[in-house]
């Protein structure tokens, strides 16, 4: 059921992703999605299920040192007010949710009562990631390589 709930979220993705930031690229497996601009892979939007059941989506820093993760951070930060306008009060903005905490960041969310994991949720899924890239990504410094 989540392999199918995940397809049905990259071709939804697909649809409502901004093209002003240029090519982006969907890697999906049966427990996640990631979604990325430009070649670096280590800044990206994600939705994974977690060992819990639930679904979390938002964006990664993941960078093998914690110092780049938490640049990046701090530049989210200082516009927090901007993407809180679109995003509202919900996501969290800090360590990575599991054994990576200690070094990749994230500003994401939980879904603990998502449901389903059917088309229908994988529409209400997409809009919500697709407006973490409308929020986040134009804060972020391209050229990350």
């Amino acid at each position: 059921m989540a392999t199918a709930f995940f397809e049905n979220l990259a071709d939804a993705l697909a649809g409502l992703l901004p093209r002003q930031f240029g090519a982006f690229s969907i890697r999906r497996t049966g427990s996640n999605l990631k979604v990325w601009y430009g070649a670096d892979t280590r800044q990206h939007y994600e939705v994974q299920l977690l060992g819990d059941g639930s679904l979390e989506l938002g964006f990664h820093a993941e960078y093998p040192a914690v110092e780049r993760n938490e640049a990046v951070l701090s530049r989210l930060q200082a516009s927090e007010r901007t993407w809180r306008r679109v995003l509202g009060k919900v996501p969290e903005a800090g360590p990575f949710l599991g054994r990576q905490a200690p070094v990749w960041r994230r500003v994401s969310e939980v879904w603990a009562d998502l449901g389903e994991l059917d088309a229908e949720a994988a529409m209400e899924v997409a809009d919500r990631l697709s407006a973490y890239v409308n929020a986040i990504e134009p804060r972020l410094v391209r050229g990350r390589g």
